[in-house]
């Protein structure tokens, strides 16, 4: 293990940290808040640990895997340390362990929260709370690659480690210009959702939180109905846009390429939208005696679809109170997730569709099994290292989620909201069902639960290994 590298990367992540930590200051300037020194304080202190941690100069420059996941992972954890002081140097939220909840939720854009009422706060402390989401929705490595060239040009295994699916390529041939456009396109969709948001009313400051929300697939809210306040042209802009998020960003690449046909054969992105219309409309038919008409039933349905697949976590309803059927979709979908590459969470529909891809390959040869079968994704043979990665991720995952489940069963709160809070946090969503639905929080759960839910969105957002690979002891061996 490259020890000094990691540490050093660690310090760049802090001083990006410090620089991002301005942008609040000057928010709170504009609206005469005196958190301004919160954010003041917290970028100098952010500074001077990065910069101490930058001088451990290491003495070569070769990074590899575990030195990757490692960065990452403790990056990541550091970042949420550092970034959970403004919350509570402000008094925000006093707690240190509930400020470091709601920073990491925001880091790894789940949206879940331990605030009962978002609106009294500063609009500098909203505005960072959204600020993280963004921050976290394409990857804080991945900026930093965009930026710096790191590692002798081994930093792909930062680019894998905080990227999202079952494997991860270069767009083109050097990875600094592969997170370059990563970020233009994430950046252009997000002001032009910004704009439109704009055009329905909102004023600056509402567009851009909630831009910044739905782009990091978040869902941290300034309401505390969420979205439910506002009229159906911004509801049905943010609907879009989280689908819009929820796509394969290289699926935009080959779009700016004009490779149209490339773009479209991607099963993953047919598969995600067949996912979507078809819940759509199994749930807008189970609940349109709940509204006023099937168009509002529609466009509820639909929001809540894009926002649960996608795992932004918005809400314009209160959908705890639909019927069973409609619950368990919404449910379902939160394990389904949205396309690898993407800012969304969850498992990934290109996981599942691989998995259940296996599973029939495996059907086939115990019927047949002197035949050979190969599973294939867009005409491309599936290798067997990804088969074999999505089988452990799976283990790994229901494993973590099993003993999350048990753990936070010591608060002796119902099933059901045991098991949404642990699936709202391990994929990234925000909103269970019951005690931690759409209109309540994760503020009555013990330090110890919120821990648990801590670490869940970490391995969520990381996808497993990142998190795990810190307690394996070959990890740490020279």
């Amino acid at each position: 293990m490259n020890y000094r590298l990691v540490i050093n990367v660690l310090g760049l992540a802090l001083i990006l940290e410090a620089a991002f930590m301005i942008l609040p200051a000057i928010c709170a300037v504009c609206f005469a808040e005196t958190e301004v020194w919160a954010f003041v304080i917290c970028s100098l202190i952010c500074l001077a640990a990065g910069l101490l941690l930058k001088c451990i100069a290491p003495k070569h420059r070769r990074l590899y895997a575990k030195e990757g996941l490692a960065a990452v992972s403790l990056s990541w954890i550091f970042m949420s340390i550092f970034g959970a002081f403004p919350f509570v140097i402000s008094g925000a939220i006093p707690n240190f362990i509930d400020a470091f909840f709601e920073t990491v939720s925001g880091f790894t854009t789940t949206g879940a929260t331990i605030l009962t009422d978002v609106e009294v706060l500063p609009k500098s402390i909203a505005f960072w709370r959204s600020f993280t989401h963004w921050i976290g929705g394409m990857g804080v490595l991945v900026f930093l690659v965009s930026l710096l060239r790191l590692s002798g040009g081994n930093n792909l295994y930062l680019l894998k480690a905080e990227s999202t699916g079952p494997s991860v390529g270069k767009l083109v041939p050097k990875v600094q210009s592969t997170a370059k456009i990563l970020y233009a396109i994430y950046t252009f969709l997000t002001v032009l959702q910004t704009v439109l948001l704009l055009a329905g009313g909102m004023s600056f400051f509402e567009a851009i939180t909630t831009a910044m929300g739905t782009a990091g697939t978040g869902g941290f809210g300034i309401k505390n109905d969420s979205l439910a306040g506002y009229s159906s042209y911004i509801q049905n802009v943010v609907t879009v846009f989280m689908l819009i998020f929820g796509v394969d960003f290289s699926v935009y690449y080959l779009l700016l390429l004009r490779k149209f046909s490339a773009a479209v054969r991607s099963e993953e992105l047919r598969w995600y939208l067949g996912i979507v219309v078809v819940s759509t409309v199994l749930i807008c038919l189970n609940i349109t005696d709940m509204f006023d008409n099937a168009f509002q039933a529609f466009k509820h349905s639909a929001f809540q679809v894009a926002s649960i697949i996608t795992t932004t976590g918005f809400a314009t309803t209160d959908f705890d109170l639909w019927p069973q059927f409609s619950k368990t979709i919404l449910v379902v979908l939160m394990f389904v997730g949205a396309c690898a590459g993407s800012t969304g969470g969850g498992m990934k529909v290109s996981r599942i569709l691989i998995a259940f891809k296996t599973i029939v390959k495996e059907l086939k040869i115990t019927a047949h099994p002197k035949s050979t079968h190969k599973i294939t994704m867009n005409g491309r043979i599936v290798e067997h290292e990804t088969i074999r990665s999505i089988n452990v991720y799976m283990i790994a995952y229901f494993a973590i989620f099993g003993l999350s489940l048990l753990v936070v069963s010591l608060d002796n709160f119902n099933f059901t909201s045991n098991f949404t809070a642990v699936a709202a946090t391990i994929n990234n969503i925000g909103p269970g069902l019951d005690a931690v639905g759409p209109v309540q929080n994760f503020s009555q759960y013990s330090m110890l639960s919120k821990l648990v839910f801590t670490f869940n969105m970490l391995v969520g957002r990381l996808e497993v290994f990142p998190m795990l690979i810190l307690f394996s002891p070959y990890t740490w061996k020279k």
